[in-house]
């Protein structure tokens, strides 16, 4: 096997992970057939709502895809831009357009990856050492962590068939 070929194989092998299935639930399993009344409820005990979870989730990738795209890319502030400050979503359009977004964000993000121009090991040049196999990599294990808690929080609520 030559280094081009093992290179797309390991940028396909990044893809697929960002909708992974084989391992656990996939974000879109995690939240299919949430009942409306269900998606802002925070159990006893557990810290966060799904929409909360969901909305944290699409915030998170959006900004790694930005930091790995926009060299005028500016640091968000820790908690208050990464998390929904109610636990409820304001609306139906909120619950729609989180879930959208969470798709069209990880596509882009799978667009960079699967870019041959971009070296999954060079360094973003606006960033202080990452590169996009790293950003790649926190975004699969960022969704994966919290897509595990929506499926706790739905259990425990018993809004949960999986």
């Amino acid at each position: 096997m030559t280094i081009s070929s093992e290179t797309a194989e390991i940028r396909e092998a990044l893809v697929r992970a960002l909708e992974w299935q084989d391992a656990h639930v996939s974000s879109e399993a995690a939240v299919a057939d949430l009942p409306a009344a269900s998606r802002g409820r925070v159990p006893p005990g557990m810290p966060h709502s799904v929409w909360q979870l969901a909305e944290h989730i699409r915030l998170t990738q959006l900004d790694i895809l930005d930091f790995c795209r926009n060299p005028e890319y500016r640091e968000r502030n820790w908690p208050d831009d990464y998390w929904p400050p109610a636990a409820e979503q304001p609306d139906e359009r909120s619950w729609t357009s989180c879930l959208a977004g969470v798709r069209s964000d990880r596509s882009a993000l799978a667009h960079l990856v699967r870019d041959s121009a971009r070296g999954l090991l060079d360094p973003i040049p606006h960033g202080n050492g990452q590169t996009l196999l790293r950003e790649a990599l926190l975004v699969i294990d960022h969704t994966a962590y919290h897509v595990g808690q929506i499926v706790l929080v739905r259990r425990a609520l018993g809004a949960w068939n999986g």
